[in-house]
């Protein structure tokens, strides 16, 4: 039987990248808070920051040096303006991509939205032994990643990483 890894404590850190929302506006980051309490897993630290890909990357270099969080979950900067980078800082990081979270973020959001779920850059990986997740900034594509894709399965995630 395949290990479910059940027991495995979430300690998130959530990072809204946007170069407007403020924490009064920041409806996608509040609805990842929402859906990771609603799990019953901890938050250790919650952030909004510019698009700015050097300071994206200083700190998810931060979070994955800290002991205390194991999951970042990223929402805004995954699509194809000049000013989206997100992706690119995340695919800097990972030692490991999950290419089947992207895959089957954008089969989902096809539903919702059509052909347009093609330009979405979602995408998840792993550094070391930290799992990351990057969502578009939209509340329906945050929630639409959480319930389905993120909370069902990140304490699996997080066990496979610490399998050896």
């Amino acid at each position: 039987m395949h290990p479910t890894h059940e027991q495995e404590r979430v300690h998130a850190a959530i990072l809204t990248v946007s170069d407007t929302r403020t924490t009064e506006t920041d409806k996608g980051g509040q609805a990842i808070l929402h859906a990771l309490k609603q799990a019953n897993f901890d938050v250790i630290d919650y952030k909004i920051l510019k698009d700015e890909l050097d300071e994206l990357l200083a700190q998810l270099r931060i979070w994955c040096s800290d002991p205390s969080i194991n999951t970042i979950i990223l929402t805004g900067g995954t699509g194809f303006t000049k000013r989206d980078v997100t992706y690119d800082a995340v695919v800097q990081l990972v030692d490991k991509e999950m290419p089947g979270f992207g895959e089957l973020f954008r089969m989902l959001s096809y539903d919702d939205i059509g052909p347009k779920a093609m330009f979405s850059r979602a995408v998840a990986g792993a550094h070391a032994e930290t799992a990351i997740y990057a969502l578009p900034g939209s509340t329906n594509a945050v929630k639409l990643g959480m319930d389905k894709l993120i909370v069902p399965t990140v304490q699996h995630f997080l066990g496979e990483l610490k399998r050896r």
